[in-house]
C-alpha cells in the first residue's frame, strides 16, 4: 500500500519534506493558504536579492516528480479541518511557519506609523493579505528596531535608489510608493552591542555599497564592543569598524547603526496620534545581557518598523508551546499521524537551506512510524476521492498547472520592463490567472 501525506505549507520546509517523502515512495499533496507556492522565498526575501530566489528551481524539480500534487488557496481551519485531513492521509505535516511578530510591549506600540517589519516586507513583496496596507513614507527619518537580517533588509529598502529597485520584482504599488518617499535617514536600533548583532556578513557588507546612502556607525560603540564569539560576528565587527572610520561621502540618504539602545515608548500626538519619535534606554552589557544605565534618549521620527522576532499561531486541536509560540513536538513528531517541520517546529532561525536538514529530521520520524505501523489510519485515502472532495469544498483551488500559468503571466508582464516578473497581488487576480483555460 502506498502511504499518502498532506504537507500544510508550501515554503522551503514544506518542499524539502515533500521531496524526501516522495523519495521514500510516498505520495504527497502539498497545500498552501495562498494560490502561490514558495512561502517566504516569494513574499519574504528582499526583492534586490534575486539569487536567493533561485532555490525555487529545486522545488520545481520536486513538483515534477510522480506522486506530487499542489492545492493552493486552501487554508487549514478556513477551508478544511484537521479532522477531515486525518480521515484522508496517513500523515499530516504542519509546515506553516511563524506568521506573527513578537511584541515590544511598550506604550505607543500601536500608534499610526508604527508597524511590524513583517507587514512592511509582505507589502513590498506583493503578498495578497498586505498589498492594500498603507505606509506613510513622507517623514525624513525612520527607526527600525532589531538587529537581524529582516531589520537590515527593510532599512536598505527604504534608501534604495529607484535605479536599484527598477529591475526587481518589488510589487508595483510599492515601487510607486518608494519613488515618492521622503525618508532619507534610517536608524537601526540594537539592544545589545556590535558583537551581538545577528546580521549575516553579506547583509552588512551591502550597506557599504548602496548608491545613494552613507552608512554611519559611532566609533565609540565599536571601540567598546565585546569580543565576538563567532567568525560571523568577528567579520561584522570588522565591517562596523570600517564604517565608523569612513568619512561620509555626502550622499542624499544615510543608515545609522546605533547599538545598546532599547525602545521604552513610541511617542506621538495624544493617546492615539501618529508617531513622532521613540524614547530609548541607553544600555550596557552585563554578562552578555543588555541592562539599562538609567540614561535615555529621544529619537524623532515619523515611521517605526519593529523586527524583533516571530512566533506561530496556535492550530486548533494541536499541542502548543505557548512560551515559544511553536507546536509542541519531539523531533517533529506531534502525535499519531501528525508532524511538524520548519520554523513552527524549531523557531525562526537559520537560512533557507537549514530547512533541508530539519525536514530530514521530521521525515525520519515519519519513516520510523511507518516501519512500526503507528501512522494515521485514514478511512478515505483514495487520491481521486480526495481531489473530488477538494474540488467541491474549494472550487477555485489552484493546482500546480495553475501556478505555472500564474508564473508565466507574471514573467510575461515583467519581460518588457527588464524585470523578472510583475507580481499579481490580489487573490482575485491570482485565482483568475491560475484557472485552467477552457478547451476549445
Amino acid at each position: 500500500m502506498t502511504h499518502r501525506a498532506a504537507v500544510i505549507g508550501a515554503g522551503p520546509a514544506g518542499f524539502y519534506t515533500t521531496d524526501q517523502l516522495l523519495a521514500a515512495g510516498w505520495e504527497v499533496d502539498l497545500y498552501d493558504a495562498l494560490p502561490t507556492p514558495f512561502g517566504l522565498v516569494r513574499s519574504g526575501v528582499a526583492p534586490d536579492h534575486p539569487k536567493l530566489k533561485s532555490v525555487t528551481r529545486i522545488y520545481e524539480k520536486t513538483a515534477a516528480k510522480p506522486g506530487f500534487r499542489f492545492f493552493g488557496g486552501v487554508a487549514l481551519g478556513r477551508d478544511v479541518t484537521r479532522e477531515e485531513l486525518l480521515e484522508r492521509y496517513h500523515a499530516l505535516v504542519y509546515a506553516v511557519g511563524t506568521g506573527d511578530d513578537n511584541r515590544l510591549g511598550i506604550p505607543g506600540e500601536d500608534r499610526p506609523g508604527s508597524h511590524s517589519a513583517t507587514e512592511f516586507v509582505a507589502w513590498y513583496n506583493g503578498h495578497p493579505d498586505y498589498a492594500g496596507h498603507q505606509f506613510d513614507l513622507s517623514g525624513g527619518r525612520a527607526v527600525v528596531i532589531g538587529n537581524g537580517n529582516v531589520a537590515i533588509d527593510v532599512a536598505r529598502m527604504l534608501v534604495l535608489d529607484p535605479e536599484e529597485l527598477a529591475p526587481t520584482d518589488t510589487a508595483d504599488h510599492a515601487i510607486d510608493h518608494f519613488g515618492r518617499s521622503t525618508v532619507d535617514e534610517v536608524i537601526l536600533l540594537g539592544r545589545r552591542g556590535p558583537a551581538q548583532a545577528a546580521f549575516t556578513n553579506p547583509e552588512v557588507r551591502e550597506l557599504g555599497e548602496l548608491l545613494r546612502a552613507d552608512v554611519v556607525c559611532d566609533p565609540r560603540q565599536v571601540a567598546e564592543a565585546t569580543e565576538p564569539e563567532t567568525p560571523t560576528q568577528q567579520r561584522n565587527v570588522e565591517m562596523f569598524r570600517d564604517y565608523a572610520a569612513r568619512e561620509p561621502e555626502g550622499k542624499s540618504h544615510r543608515i545609522e547603526l546605533r547599538f545598546l539602545r532599547s525602545p521604552v515608548e513610541i511617542l506621538g500626538e495624544g493617546e492615539d496620534g501618529p508617531v513622532t519619535g521613540v524614547r530609548v534606554s541607553v544600555n550596557e552589557l552585563v554578562d552578555g545581557r543588555a541592562v539599562p544605565t538609567g540614561e535615555e534618549e529621544i529619537i524623532e521620527c515619523g515611521l517605526v518598523l519593529r523586527s524583533i522576532g516571530y512566533r506561530g499561531r496556535p492550530l486548533d486541536g494541536i499541542p502548543w508551546n505557548e512560551k515559544r509560540g511553536l507546536i509542541a513536538n519531539e523531533g517533529g513528531r506531534v502525535g499519531t499521524g501528525e508532524y511538524c517541520v520548519g520554523w513552527i517546529k524549531r523557531g525562526p532561525s537559520g537560512v533557507i537551506g537549514t530547512n533541508k536538514k530539519d525536514a530530514a529530521d521530521t521525515v525520519a520520524r515519519i519513516l520510523e512510524d511507518e516501519a512500526v505501523g503507528t501512522l494515521g489510519t485514514p478511512s478515505s485515502p483514495d487520491p481521486d476521492e480526495v481531489a473530488a472532495w477538494l474540488a467541491e469544498r474549494v472550487p477555485d483551488a489552484v493546482t500546480w498547472e495553475g501556478w505555472q500559468a500564474i508564473d508565466a503571466a507574471e514573467k510575461a508582464a515583467g519581460e518588457p520592463q527588464g524585470r523578472p516578473r510583475v507580481k499579481l497581488v490580489t487573490l482575485e487576480e491570482l485565482k483568475a490567472a491560475g484557472r485552467p483555460t477552457p478547451a476549445r
